[in-house]
């Protein structure tokens, strides 16, 4: 598996992901009609041109999922049990049809489950940002990991 295990990750290690995914106006669309959101700001061009933005603008709930896959096969794939929630979800700058997201991820917490002996929980720290190098979304992650198999070597 490509994630990393709990004694992997460290308190401060930083990971900048190589990966990047332009946001399309299919993806946004698509997206906005598989969850039932008929936000005119995403969807509908003439409202949209009268607002601050000036044009339709990616559903937030699309800028995260994308900032959080983003970060899967470097930290994640395999590797987790479960993420055990979000906090802090900010989005201090609006996604366009055609930007880039790119991520950067932090690791602030990490301790050993007090119930099972083989994972343990890490609060990870993602900021996204756009092509520009403008920060379009922030998120704290809290993941139970898994441990190493303990015969394994590292």
């Amino acid at each position: 598996m490509t994630g990393k295990y709990y004694e992997e990750l460290e308190v401060g290690m930083t990971f900048k992901h190589s990966l990047g995914r332009t946001i399309t106006e299919t993806d946004n669309t698509l997206f906005n009609a598989m969850t039932m959101n008929t936000q005119p700001l995403h969807l509908n061009e003439d409202f949209s041109q009268r607002t601050q933005f000036g044009q339709r603008i990616v559903n937030g709930i699309l800028t995260l999922a994308v900032v959080i896959g983003i970060t899967v096969n470097d930290l994640t794939a395999g590797t987790i049990i479960a993420n055990l929630g979000y906090e802090k979800v900010e989005h201090p700058k609006p996604v366009f049809h055609g930007d880039t997201i790119y991520v950067e991820s932090k690791i602030i917490e990490k301790r050993e489950s007090r119930s099972k002996s083989d994972r343990g929980i890490v609060k990870i720290q993602h900021s996204g940002k756009n092509q520009s190098g403008e920060v379009v979304c922030t998120i704290e992650r809290t993941a139970l990991f898994l441990k190493r198999d303990p015969g394994a070597k590292l």
